[in-house]
């Protein structure tokens, strides 16, 4: 089991949940539109926010952001994302940052790496450790003959050590590669070498509709070995798809409670509804249901859209509500009982209707 790392008011790692990450994509000099989309963020799920600092306006922009949040109501941590000057990571923890990623390599000097650490020691703020196979060092590269899955698990342990050498243990490592196989085999390796939190994805997974197949596979595998304390889907798409994305594989694995389990047919030759706009719509109007429903504590529902009488009325009967479909019609079940035939047309509304009144 991993150790345990406060991040504000939240912690990872010890065996507690896995949290979902994102990161902002809009200029982190903009403070309205930060503002803007860590509330939209926040709002979908996300658990922690990383900002990318790349200059001192950027980081005096985090400070500000950070205290408007605080005093709104909105406790989200917030991690600076620094590259190359040391003194941006320090600007950036003395702004307000709970946490800082860096990687070591790129600080420079150990002067450099022991000065950013003295100030996340002082203000006991955790230091993520980031290596990406984009950016592998030289020598690891010349060792292993090309960007490997053992010398991106080196890579990350050497750094680990660089900064636990420095008297500060309070560390989460991130190992990331846009290769699947890689990244699983580079956590299984890391996994075993250090006990500190680890952080996980697949960079660079690609657009929306290529970068969720690779990251659920590639995320899926690591959290079936037990590996991962936080996570992030990391999509070429607005950062809120990667919450709710991330959300969808914990929830797939039974690793985040849900309150609606929407179950819906693949469809085939004998669906005579247009079963794909009507599972769409329920999903939709489900949404902020489900959000309610979870704020509340009410216990969790199973609701079925079938397709046709086939399996239609099987799976309804499992479920606590449902409807299977018809010729331009549709039969509506709650816990497998038949109470109404409707016209297609009214599919969503009457059984949206009959979830509300029994919940």
């Amino acid at each position: 089991m991993s150790k345990s790392v406060r991040i504000g008011d939240i912690y990872i790692g010890g065996g507690r949940p896995v949290t979902i990450q994102s990161m902002t994509n809009v200029d982190s000099r903009d403070e309205k539109a930060l503002m803007e989309q860590i509330a939209r963020l926040t709002d979908a799920g996300c658990e922690i926010v990383r900002i990318a600092v790349p200059d001192m306006e950027a980081a005096d922009t985090l400070g500000v952001v950070k205290k408007k949040l605080v005093a709104g109501g909105n406790r989200v941590p917030l991690v600076a994302d620094i590259h190359f000057d040391y003194r941006l990571a320090i600007a950036a923890m003395e702004a307000g940052a709970d946490k800082v990623r860096i990687n070591p390599g790129n600080i420079g000097s150990l002067d450099r790496v022991k000065a950013v650490v003295d100030v996340a020691k002082e203000r006991e703020i955790p230091i993520r450790v980031g290596v990406n196979s984009g950016s592998l060092e030289k020598p690891l590269i010349e060792k292993y003959g090309g960007v490997t899955a053992s010398g991106l698990a080196e890579s990350a342990l050497n750094n680990l050590k660089i900064i636990e050498d420095l008297g500060y243990d309070n560390l989460v490592v991130s190992i990331k590669s846009s290769n699947v196989k890689m990244n699983y085999d580079a956590h299984k390796i890391l996994a075993a070498g250090t006990q500190h939190p680890l952080h996980i994805g697949i960079t660079e997974a690609g657009t929306l509709a290529r970068g969720k197949v690779k990251s659920a596979v590639g995320i899926g595998a690591l959290l079936l070995e037990g590996i991962g304390d936080t996570m992030r889907v990391s999509l070429t798409a607005d950062p809120v798809e990667e919450v709710y994305y991330a959300k969808e594989i914990l929830r797939s694995m039974g690793l985040r409670q849900s309150a609606v389990d929407l179950v819906s047919c693949p469809t085939c030759g004998r669906t005579r509804v247009n079963l794909e706009k009507l599972a769409s719509e329920v999903e939709k109007r489900l949404e902020p249901l489900e959000a309610r429903m979870l704020a509340e504590g009410k216990p969790s529902i199973k609701v079925a859209v079938m397709g046709c009488a086939v399996n239609g009325p099987g799976e309804a009967r499992e479920a606590d509500f449902g409807v299977a479909g018809g010729d331009g019609k549709g039969l509506i079940f709650a816990r497998g009982e038949i109470l109404k035939t409707v016209p297609e047309s009214e599919i969503v509304t009457e059984l949206l209707k009959l979830i509300e009144e029994n919940i």
